[in-house]
């Protein structure tokens, strides 16, 4: 007498559909035979993280001390913060200089620099941690490790 053939899953009688994860075991006149598991859909590609981007940085320091800064928080130039253009307010960004090649981690929580091509402004605390404090200016890399 034949039989419509089942699929079922090994141990755990009939099924309607295998898992992908599972092969699939076809049972038809008595006789046995394992299929192979049907193929995933490939995995969603993961982007190349991001180049650190090369950039004109300063700083500013007591001079604005006290002062409230674009984010609403009073600048204190004892922290380590910094003013970008564009990142969201606290982003996590760190700061490599380029010839000292010390870096640190800063939170953005102010808007500019407004002079010239510098594309961000350190506070005083981060600029003395990479060696930028006494020449004023210098190029560094950002690499952007948490975006707010």
């Amino acid at each position: 007498m034949a039989t419509a053939p089942t699929t079922a899953l090994i141990g755990l009688g009939a099924m309607p559909a295998p898992p992908r994860a599972h092969a699939a075991v076809t049972i038809s006149s008595g006789m046995t035979d394992v299929q192979p598991a049907r193929q995933q859909a490939e995995p969603p590609t993961i982007p190349a993280k991001p180049q650190p981007e090369l950039v004109e940085a300063s700083y500013y320091g007591d001079e604005f001390a006290g002062r409230p800064t674009a984010n609403g928080e009073t600048f204190d130039p004892n922290l380590l913060t910094a003013a970008h253009r564009t990142l969201p307010f606290g982003s996590l960004v760190e700061v490599s200089d380029e010839f000292s090649g010390r870096s640190v981690i800063v939170r953005i929580n102010d808007r500019g620099p407004f002079h010239g091509d510098r594309a961000i402004d350190l506070s005083e605390a981060a600029a003395e941690k990479i060696g930028l404090a006494d020449a004023g200016t210098g190029r560094v890399s950002l690499n952007v490790v948490r975006m707010a």
